[in-house]
């Protein structure tokens, strides 16, 4: 049998009916009626091809076929709650994997790790410039930032609200997330701001770049994103409250 395949409800309610030797305690055991017990059973039976209970007049009883497997399967549950309880305790982990674009990280995110780094010394972060799509899974991504209009398929918070500033005077400096003509373009809001500072031109860049307060509301903002599994980690609970502090 294939391991993907594994019945493994119905392997939980025989190890439960099997202690018990009671379908009804078993059920109240893991809070389904004694009925749906006995479905589990007969379709595992289906499934393996053997009877593993017989009702006699003393009662419920399991048949060789049923014991035979037993002790096996409930090491196996010990070794499932093992790996359950070892995956937890990485919650206790201080390290942070974060993406984010380049110019955001410097101009943004570092001096707000920087200041959070100092509630805790064992803190630890990983940083990782954006580079096209995000996949969380191969990158072993604990939380990223995007460009966007909204977070997408993942949870998420806003910040800044999508405040733009027009920085510097002169031609216009276009960058990816403010295209048009302009009489340069550069890769970054970062590089934009930097070239409008240096006198190059005008740039309209979002507020957080420029650390400025006000500004014209844009289509996108800079987002803190993450799938559900790793919204729901506390390291990451912790450092986005620490990150949208007002």
């Amino acid at each position: 049998m294939k391991r993907t395949h594994l019945p493994l409800n119905g392997l939980r309610v025989l190890d439960a009916a099997a202690r018990h030797l009671s379908f009804t305690r078993a059920a109240d055991e893991l809070a389904v009626t004694p009925a749906a017990v006995g479905q589990q059973i007969r379709a595992l039976e289906d499934t393996l091809g053997v009877v593993l209970f017989r009702r006699t007049a003393k009662g419920l009883e399991l048949t060789p076929e049923g014991e035979s497997g037993l002790d096996a399967l409930r090491a196996g549950f010990l070794q499932f709650e093992e790996a359950v309880r070892a995956m937890q305790s990485q919650q206790s982990s201080k390290m942070l994997t974060i993406a984010a674009p380049r110019d955001f990280t410097a101009k943004w995110l570092a001096p707000r790790l920087a200041d959070y780094a100092k509630t805790d010394d064992e803190l630890r972060f990983h940083l990782i410039v954006v580079d096209g799509e995000l996949d969380f899974t191969q990158a072993n991504l604990d939380l990223a930032v995007i460009w966007a209009d909204g977070p997408g398929e993942h949870e998420g918070v806003e910040l800044g609200g999508g405040a733009m500033v027009t920085v510097g005077e002169g031609q216009r400096i276009g960058w990816p997330g403010d295209p048009g003509e302009a009489f340069v373009t550069v890769a970054d809001a970062g590089l934009a701001y930097d070239a409008a500072l240096a006198g190059l031109g005008q740039a309209r860049v979002p507020a957080l770049i420029a650390g400025a307060e006000g500004g014209e509301s844009g289509p996108n903002s800079y987002w803190l994103v993450a799938p559900t599994p790793q919204w729901r980690q506390k390291k990451v609970k912790a450092v986005v409250a620490a990150l949208t502090e007002a």
